[in-house]
């Protein structure tokens, strides 16, 4: 289950990602918003975020103008490890290497095809574990305000 959340500006993008899914066959669940009124994306890119963490959902995706402002807001929530991405190659070493569980797309930014090209690449891509577990544990580490040195 994928766990998808924009605000107002990311909402047109969002809808074109659901055909995405639709397409790929994955279900997700929209967690906002729904309107183009204008709203404070924090709230929206946290309820996707808590959805990942507490396991209701495998990943997200998430939207604002720029991605980055819901990125922020979503890497906020314990577990979370949200990468902003505009290119393809950042989105698959994300996940290869850093084991990324949410992306972030930045409406303003991507165009309608990049950005279902940069989704899909990143759904597909697995974590290659090994030498990247380490440092994901660093990062898991940090997390929890211990030490890493």
């Amino acid at each position: 289950m994928i766990a998808l959340a924009s605000d107002h500006i990311g909402l047109p993008l969002k809808e074109e990602l659901k055909k995405l899914l639709d397409e790929m066959q994955l279900d997700y669940h929209d967690y906002g918003t729904c309107t183009t009124e204008r709203i404070d994306y924090p709230i929206y890119g946290a309820r996707a975020a808590r959805a990942v963490a507490d396991g209701v959902c495998d990943r997200g995706i998430i939207i604002c103008g720029t991605g980055v402002g819901i990125s922020l807001a979503a890497n906020k929530i314990h577990g979370i490890r949200c990468v902003v991405c505009s290119d393809c190659y950042s989105a698959v070493l994300s996940r290869q290497h850093n084991n990324t569980n949410m992306l972030a797309l930045g409406a303003r930014v991507v165009g309608v095809d990049l950005a279902k090209m940069i989704a899909k690449m990143w759904l597909a891509a697995e974590f290659e574990g090994g030498r990247h577990q380490r440092r994901i544990d660093q990062i898991a580490a940090l997390e929890q305000g211990m030490g890493i040195e």
